[in-house]
């Protein structure tokens, strides 16, 4: 796994705690949960470049979301 950047984000408190029950429900931290909700809007809106296409390969969609 690559090095990750750190930032700082503020939220209102009712919208933390629905991130956090949401979380809770899927088994992931507050943190991997917003990762994978970010994660998921970049790929369907085609904002994410596929770790193929950066290498120069075409691009294939294997379903794995094992990192978030």
């Amino acid at each position: 796994m690559g090095n990750k950047k750190n930032f700082v984000l503020r939220l209102q408190p009712e919208v933390y705690d629905a991130l956090e029950r949401w979380a809770t429900d899927e088994f992931r931290s507050v943190n991997g949960q917003m990762e994978y909700l970010l994660h998921q809007a970049l790929k369907s809106s085609g904002r994410l470049p596929s770790r193929a296409k950066e290498n120069g390969q075409p691009m294939q969609d294997t379903g794995d979301e094992a990192e978030y």
